[in-house]
C-alpha cells in the first residue's frame, strides 16, 4: 500500500501516542517476532516496535523486512523505533486523509 505524505503524517501522529509493543534484540528478526507482529495486526492497525542497541542488524533493514514479511506498510523509522500500518480488511478503524 502506498501512502501519501499527508497519510503518513497522520499515522505518525497516531503512533506517537502508542508505546512499543515489541522489542527486537540481538537475535534480530526471528520467525517468532514476525508471527507476533502478524497476530498483533488482528487487534490493531498500527504496530510500534523498538530496536534495542544490542541488535546487530540496521533498524531500516529490519523495518523493511518486517513490513514485507507481515504484509504491512512501513510508516516510519525514527532512531530505533519502527512503525507499521496494516488496515483491517473488513472495515478499517483508522480513516486516512485523502
Amino acid at each position: 500500500m502506498k501512502l501519501t505524505s499527508k497519510q503518513r503524517a497522520y499515522l505518525r501522529s497516531l503512533a506517537s501516542k502508542e508505546t512499543a509493543l515489541f522489542q527486537i534484540g540481538k537475535s534480530n528478526l526471528t520467525p517468532e517476532i514476525v508471527q507476533a507482529v502478524e497476530e498483533a495486526f488482528n487487534n490493531r492497525e498500527i504496530v510500534k516496535l523498538s530496536v534495542l542497541k544490542n541488535a546487530v542488524e540496521d533498524p531500516f533493514a529490519m523495518g523493511e523486512a518486517l513490513a514485507e514479511r507481515s504484509g504491512s506498510t512501513l510508516v516510519e523509522i525514527i532512531g530505533r523505533k519502527i512503525v507499521l500500518y496494516k488496515p483491517f480488511k473488513d472495515e478499517p478503524e483508522i480513516k486516512l486523509p485523502k
